[in-house]
């Protein structure tokens, strides 16, 4: 035995502990990861982002998948995984997504809730419940205070938000229950404001906190049957949550109670009146420093007393920093489907047109895939694919891009002269053969036109693919909406057209290269 060499092999120990934990404890934090989901209207957002950055705050790599359309396609991500956490209210997780009666014990909730996965829990503050609203010029003219008067007032014109309209706490129980004669039309909730503004509209459903009530002096009618449940904002999440993110968790919990109403208010009002980011109201909230929500107690002075920001112009919100990685998942997303489209609707198109009687199937089929709403059949890949984003975009879009493909496939290959399909049997050829070595090339600039028009549609289709969390221009087009930006949503919906244009242009020159042989040799 050697005592010399005792403490240089415990130094050598204590130091290889030492270094261990030194390099363990930042991949533990780092294996923290979580997504936070948001829906698309403008508190939902900012709630959102909140939530986002305070995760982050705790260590966790937080990723904020924001604007994922109605409460049914948030809900669905929550299920299978794609998301973890977001914002929500009290009364939709009874009434909506429970589907349980108003008042139903929290017992009741966590029971449901438990079976599906998922918890509900840190109330946040403040309630944020839905209403209908007029102007003050309507109200006054038809003496409207209570919901109950609008039985008095059948002309009225009401446009309500797509989700309100089909709700189970929306527009069919409140007008069962105040026995409401008039018929609504849909509007999306960002432009409603617009429309009661302009007059093209007598009323609307509102958010109690949102910040043009007040800007715009609308009238909120009392409830007085009290048909709407409390809407207390809180957080659904996964059940294993806490438990697989301790660290954030314990940051997103702390911001139990922190957010009043008027503050609230004065954060929508950042975002809806004077242009302030997402992020930076976030940003700000989480660092305390001083809003004009502390200050002000009613929700006018609150949504007035904040600072209008400089609107960027119109170049710069397009070509802003976001522009490259839109840019590119937009792309991506319209490349890898088409592509598939393509793998799959020239096989089709060829089966098509070597099948007459098969044929009228294959392109009934094919042409009843466009009948079916983008958004609704993202909505349905959800469950069926267990996530959102990338994936069930894709295959959505390569599903509508499939109809011009076939089409111009099969036409294309039975415009094809029959001497000279007769001329490649005479030579001897197999049907594989002659498939690539003539009736191909010769049916290539028809099928070519197809996979031109399934692009130039794929460009404009994929802005829906945003409201799954799947990136590309949709995301500024859904912020406009929800803000009622017309700038925004101009950023978003200008590059997509542009790209489209691009597009045509570069099929324009390879439909010409592949004619021009032809023309040629005639």
């Amino acid at each position: 035995m050697h005592p010399t060499r005792l403490p240089w092999r415990t130094a050598a120990k204590a130091t290889l502990l030492v270094l261990a934990g030194t390099f363990a404890w930042p991949l533990q934090a780092a294996a923290e990861q979580l997504a936070i989901g948001s829906k698309r209207f403008t508190e939902s957002y900012i709630l959102g982002e909140v939530i986002t950055q305070a995760a982050r705050q705790g260590g966790a790599t937080a990723e904020h998948r924001q604007g994922l359309g109605n409460t049914a396609v948030v809900v669905e991500a929550l299920k299978t995984g794609s998301i973890d956490v977001y914002p929500e209210y009290l009364g939709t997780v009874e009434r909506e997504i429970l589907k349980l009666p108003t008042g139903s014990s929290r017992e009741a909730i966590d029971q449901k809730l438990r079976e599906m996965g998922l918890a509900l829990g840190v109330p946040l503050g403040f309630s944020n419940g839905y209403a209908l609203a007029a102007s003050a010029e309507v109200a006054r003219k038809h003496g409207l205070k209570t919901l109950g008067d609008l039985r008095s007032a059948p002309d009225l014109r009401i446009a309500i938000s797509q989700e309100f309209l089909g709700r189970e706490d929306g527009w069919p129980g409140l007008a069962r229950r105040y026995q409401l004669p008039q018929r609504p039309t849909s509007i999306d909730h960002g432009l409603s404001y617009q429309a009661l503004a302009s007059q093209r509209i007598d009323l609307t459903d509102i958010y109690t906190t949102d910040a043009r009530i007040a800007d715009l002096g609308l009238v909120t009618l009392q409830d007085d049957a009290n048909y709407f449940p409390r809407y207390d904002a809180v957080l659904l999440y996964r059940a294993d949550l806490p438990t697989r993110a301790p660290q954030a968790w314990r940051r997103i919990a702390a911001l139990e109670g922190r957010i009043d109403v008027t503050r609230m208010i004065a954060m929508n009002a950042q975002a809806e009146l004077h242009g302030q980011a997402f992020p930076a109201i976030a940003a700000d909230f989480l660092a305390g420093k001083a809003t004009p929500a502390a200050a002000p107690t009613s929700a006018s002075s609150a949504a007035s007393t904040a600072e209008p920001q400089a609107r960027p112009s119109l170049s710069t919100a397009i070509f802003g920093g976001d522009f490259w990685r839109l840019t590119r998942d937009h792309l991506w997303l319209v490349a890898v489907s088409v592509g598939i489209a393509v793998l799959i609707g020239i096989p089709l198109g060829t089966l098509a047109a070597a099948r007459a009687w098969l044929g009228q199937g294959i392109l009934g089929f094919v042409g009843l895939l466009q009948t079916v709403p983008s958004l609704a059949l993202l909505a349905a890949l959800i469950p069926l694919l267990g996530r959102i984003g990338t994936v069930p975009a894709i295959v959505a879009l390569s599903l509508y891009a499939l109809l011009p493909i076939v089409r111009n496939t099969a036409v294309g290959l039975m415009q094809v002269p029959k001497g000279t399909q007769q001329a490649a049997v005479a030579l001897g050829m197999t049907p594989a053969q002659s498939w690539r070595l003539v009736l191909l090339p010769l049916a290539l600039p028809v099928i070519i036109a197809g996979v031109k028009t399934a692009t130039v549609m794929t460009v404009g289709t994929a802005t829906i693919a945003a409201f799954i969390g799947a990136g590309g221009y949709g995301e500024r087009i859904a912020q406009g909406l929800a803000l009622n930006d017309g700038t925004t949503l101009l950023a978003g919906a200008i590059p997509s057209a542009g790209l489209a244009v691009l597009i045509q242009v570069v099929f324009e020159v390879v439909e010409r290269m592949f004619r021009q042989p032809g023309a040629a040799a005639s």
